[in-house]
């Protein structure tokens, strides 16, 4: 079954991938850039190294561990006695808020805030961006889904189902598509959309450090970190960080991000 899960997944990515990459293509947001390719380049061999470090290191032991802690009947659902697809719709629910908590955290807490910088460095949003993460990030990001796991409960089906989906909306929201004035108004309500999720990659930190939602939005009305519609999203909008733009799409330069001094600094007006 777990088998079945796992190849259901990587046909959904790369399903999901082509289809927003013509979209992209289609319907674009943002004009395309001269670097495109370079940067769908680099981001692509980082998304083929982060799959092999990921899979090797954190991806077989959180499945047995998942598998334990349902097998054990550990976690919150389990106590509350949810199971079927009410377990599954709540785990769904209860897990996106954990990932809001944890993409807020990313931003809110310096050593989080030094991986977590290599992803928004990209000076341009695409759809490419969402292969963009660094594999220090993704590591402590598995040792720490292993404590939402343990907390909550889901059963392993319910987990990875999660999983594709949180796949399959970060690359639908960091795509550079521009959705019809009426689609959009009925996705952004319940869920995060490329315009809504654009605001949170600007250079400018009143909007970089706010829209931290993954997968439904209502978590940033629910705790104050939505920012309005009118964030200059177009091409009027300036993306990445203020510093270190010019090495953006150097490889080693972007491995190296998290032991920079200027990482020192936290992103977010919220300093100590």
């Amino acid at each position: 079954m777990f088998i079945d899960l796992d190849s259901g997944r990587l046909v959904v990515f790369l399903g999901g991938f082509l289809l927003l990459l013509l979209l992209e293509v289609l319907i674009p947001l943002r004009t395309q850039d001269q670097q495109r390719l370079k940067r769908f380049s680099l981001h692509l061999v980082i998304a083929a190294c982060n799959t092999v470090v990921i899979r090797l290191l954190a991806f077989v032991p959180l499945l047995l561990w998942t598998v334990h802690v349902d097998q054990q009947g550990w976690g919150i659902s389990r106590w509350l006695g949810l199971y079927g697809w009410v377990e599954i719709c709540a785990s769904i629910i209860v897990l996106d808020a954990f990932d809001y908590a944890w993409h807020r955290a990313n931003h809110r807490l310096p050593f989080l805030w030094r991986f977590h910088k290599a992803h928004h460095a990209d000076t341009r949003m695409d759809l490419s961006t969402s292969l963009r993460f660094h594999p220090g990030e993704l590591l402590i990001s598995a040792l720490v889904k292993a404590g939402w796991v343990a907390a909550w409960g889901p059963t392993a089906v319910a987990w990875f189902l999660f999983e594709i989906l949180v796949s399959l909306c970060a690359q639908f929201h960091h795509a550079n598509i521009h959705l019809p004035e009426g689609l959009e108004r009925f996705l952004a309500p319940v869920l995060v959309t490329p315009a809504y999720h654009a605001a949170h990659h600007l250079a400018d930190r009143r909007y970089g450090d706010n829209n931290f939602a993954t997968i439904f939005p209502a978590w940033d009305r629910l705790f104050g970190t939505r920012v309005g519609t009118k964030a200059p999203i177009g091409d009027g909008g300036v993306y990445g960080l203020p510093e270190g733009r010019e090495t953006a799409l150097q490889p080693v330069e972007w491995l190296i991000e998290p032991v920079r001094s200027r990482n020192l600094k936290l992103s977010s007006g919220e300093r100590s």
